[in-house]
């Protein structure tokens, strides 16, 4: 039997960016939204068309992925429980040289009109199979959008190379996909970018806050097992970021969150640590590797953060207030919020299991 809830949600953080005109995307006030979540292999087929219902509820400005689109290093049962490969089988040549387009068809397609914002995981970088160069190349045409070029040539006009990091500013709030997928990163480019970006808008008035998204999360969090902690590199680079952030957020007075995936649950207060209280303070940070990916098990000490979900799918819904306030909520997938085109094409005993044994937490 799936566990249900392990303690009751706070509010959740999150982001992403929008393309449409403001008004379409106004709740109520000037406000706006966004959602994002990660970790969409294995069941991803099935869970993120429902998670793109939740975007078009909520009027999304934009959807945004952190990461790990597809297994790799093995099948995706949803890829091998299309009724195309049930009659034929696929050999795993074929599946790695069709995962990727398979995520653009199954997953971003949903979202129709709701600019999708896509960012790099570690099975994104499983070598000799995939590459940063690999990811650049099929994603290029979500990874080079008018918004991100635009924003990327105004922070700096000579940059004219695509990267697996990026930067962007929407209605005075400050969006950054860190990549932290592999142990070297952050390397000293990346370091370079984020920190020269981040000091322009910082002197800035017209932005109010800052929103950092990744795969992996910043070190010492409650989920450190699974983390930047993973490589020395990662733990020193991600510490430096992490400081940059709270100067962003005590002397700057921004508004801050934190955003990352990776682990295969919902959390919320990820850095209400030890650590980060004795080492100059706790940041708002959220995990939601809740995409449908196989779920982990909590740490064992979850108890720590604000609200902690497990065996659950769904996604971040950010609300951004003029004032670049975000208030976050999380909100859960059920299995009968599954679209019936996708049900009709993977049958319900699938989409059943992807519910009840897609787990190590049972």
């Amino acid at each position: 039997m799936i566990r249900g809830i392990i303690f009751v949600i706070a509010g959740a953080a999150v982001s992403v960016l929008a393309m449409k005109p403001a008004a379409a995307q106004q709740p109520t006030g000037g406000a706006w939204r966004f959602v994002v979540s990660g970790d969409s292999r294995n069941c991803g087929d099935v869970v993120m068309p429902g998670i793109a219902e939740t975007a078009k509820k909520n009027q999304a400005a934009f959807y945004w992925h952190l990461g790990d689109l597809r297994a790799i290093y093995s099948f995706d049962e949803d890829i091998q429980h299309q009724p195309e490969h049930i009659a034929k089988p696929l050999s795993i040549a074929d599946y790695e040289n069709i995962a990727w387009p398979d995520f653009i068809d199954s997953q971003i397609a949903p979202f129709g009109s709701i600019p999708f914002f896509v960012g790099i995981g570690n099975h994104e970088t499983i070598p000799p199979l995939k590459t940063r160069e690999d990811f650049l190349l099929q994603f290029a045409d979500w990874l080079d959008t008018p918004v991100l070029r635009a924003q990327r040539l105004r922070d700096n006009p000579q940059d004219h190379r695509l990267k697996t990091y990026f930067h962007w500013i929407d209605r005075g709030v400050a969006f950054y996909y860190l990549d932290s997928a592999s142990a070297e990163q952050f390397d000293g480019a990346q370091m370079g970018w984020f920190e020269r970006t981040l000091a322009k808008d910082l002197a800035d008035p017209a932005v109010t806050a800052i929103v950092a998204g990744m795969h992996k999360a910043l070190p010492e969090s409650i989920s450190a097992g699974h983390s930047m902690n993973e490589s020395p590199n990662g733990i020193e680079s991600g510490r430096r970021v992490y400081a940059d952030l709270l100067r962003a957020q005590n002397d700057a007075h921004k508004h801050v969150y934190v955003l990352a995936s990776h682990s295969h649950y919902y959390m919320d207060g990820i850095f209400n640590t030890a650590y980060w209280k004795q080492n100059g303070g706790v940041l708002p940070g959220w995990i939601v590797g809740t995409s449908g990916a196989v779920r982990y098990a909590l740490p064992p000490n979850s108890a720590d953060a604000h609200g902690a979900l497990m065996n659950v799918y769904g996604s971040l819904v950010g609300t951004v207030q003029p004032n670049g306030e975000i208030g976050f909520e999380f909100e859960k997938l059920a299995e009968a919020d599954i679209p019936e085109s996708v049900t009709s094409r993977y049958g319900h005993e699938f989409v059943h299991w992807c519910f009840v044994e897609n787990s190590q937490a049972k």
